[in-house]
């Protein structure tokens, strides 16, 4: 999945200058001087400087044309910006609390025996580690039919999930909805993985099957896209002090 945002595929450069100036609540943003504001008015400033600084990056890193689809964090800042609109914040809160319900991570395969030990091996101990943190228990089970998690522990990602301020809130969430498992969002934020090692943890499944069968051109074009946004989602949450 793609990281939140939308735009037109690409606009012409209207600016020459890019840079951050600390204003009342928080950091600006600034594009000739003038900060960029969201459709609903909103202004781009972000909680601290190194946030900003990383989505000033990608306004600097521009060309002759602006490709949003490059702006990584600029998408993600106007997320966070947009959870204080119509009741974003919630459902982001859900969204995070849906994927812990039918986290990837829970989901081990019943075969073959080579990707299943892979699975407990590197996943098992990951979700050891996020019971501990949640003080609640996740149900794993074999296969792909749908196996509810105790009322506990959702209520338990819920409460994590409603603690955060709206920038983090945004980030937890994408990173579930780019890595399929909230335990690897959470411990993305918390930093007990790598943008690396979490995004090669979501996808032992397409990487078994491509020892077995081969790499599809597109499929690992894709997976370098998302490895990318993985990054940047390293990279936003230790921004964020």
């Amino acid at each position: 999945m793609s990281l939140p945002g939308h735009a037109p595929e690409w606009m012409r450069r209207f600016y020459k200058a890019v840079d951050v100036a600390k204003m009342e609540g928080g950091f600006a943003v600034r594009l000739d001087g003038r900060t960029p504001k969201s459709p609903a008015g909103r202004p781009l400033v972000l909680p601290t400087q190194a946030l900003a600084d990383l989505v000033a990056a990608d306004w600097a890193a521009q060309g002759e044309n602006i490709l949003p689809d490059t702006m990584l964090a600029t998408r993600l800042a106007w997320a966070a910006i947009g959870l204080g609109e119509g009741g974003g914040r919630a459902a982001a809160i859900e969204r995070l609390t849906s994927f812990a319900g039918s986290d990837l991570l829970c989901y081990f395969a019943d075969g073959p025996p080579t990707l299943v030990e892979r699975q407990e091996r590197q996943w098992g101990p990951l979700v050891t580690w996020a019971e501990r943190e949640l003080g609640a228990g996740f149900n794993r089970t074999q296969g792909i039919v749908h196996r509810p998690q105790p009322d506990a522990t959702l209520a338990a990602v819920r409460a994590v999930a409603e603690a955060e301020d709206d920038f983090a809130l945004a980030g937890l969430a994408a990173a579930a909805a780019l890595l399929g498992s909230a335990i690897l969002a959470l411990a993305l934020r918390r930093g007990q993985l790598t943008a690396d090692a979490a995004f090669v943890l979501s996808r032992l499944d397409e990487s078994f099957q491509e020892e077995t069968w081969g790499v599809d051109a597109e499929a690992e074009k894709r997976a370098v896209e998302m490895a990318a946004q993985a990054v940047m989602l390293e990279r936003w949450f230790a921004a964020l002090g």
